[in-house]
């Protein structure tokens, strides 16, 4: 008998009020076919692949200048309202955040995409889709995910020669 393993492609979030997520959001742009591409069959190297590749990409590079400090205010702007802010990092196409939800992750996602979707395609003069229809989250497991995640999301900008002053914010001292 031949075992047949399915590919699940919609599986739920992880979705509790206090849980820490790590999420990342790509500007619809900065999807490509090479991005599509990327697979594994693990999901954790899969995404770290892709975002190596997305920090190496010139496609859907939006958030600098202006649009960078807007999205960096923003972001603390909903800190203790709709999570509680640990560090983000805002790339040039993508931004990672790591937070604790004080409301539903859905809720969240669509606040954060909708709120500054409208804001930034005003600035640049866009109209439709900003940012790209869904995301990467994961449940942060214990106090060592947690460290691990932070220093991830804290070095993103240094490795690709980027002033992390500018693109990072950070809470602790985990560095």
């Amino acid at each position: 008998m031949e075992l047949v393993i399915q590919k699940y492609t919609n599986l739920p979030h992880i979705d509790h009020v206090g849980y820490w997520q790590f999420v990342t959001i790509r500007t619809q742009d900065s999807i490509d076919e090479a991005f599509l591409s990327i697979a594994d069959e693990d999901i954790s190297k899969e995404q770290f692949k892709k975002d190596e590749y997305a920090d190496l990409s010139l496609k859907g590079n939006y958030l600098n200048g202006e649009i960078l400090q807007y999205l960096y205010e923003f972001l603390l702007s909903l800190d203790s309202i709709l999570y509680e802010l640990a560090c983000f990092c805002i790339m040039p196409n993508h931004l990672h955040i790591l937070f604790r939800q004080k409301e539903s992750l859905a809720l969240i996602i669509k606040k954060l995409k909708g709120i500054s979707a409208k804001a930034i395609n005003k600035q640049l003069g866009f109209k439709g889709k900003f940012w790209e229809k869904g995301y990467y989250d994961k449940a942060i497991r214990n106090q060592k995910h947690f460290e691990l995640t932070y220093r991830y999301i804290a070095h993103n900008a240094l490795k690709v020669g980027l002033k992390s002053e500018e693109r990072f914010y950070g809470k602790y001292d985990l560095l």
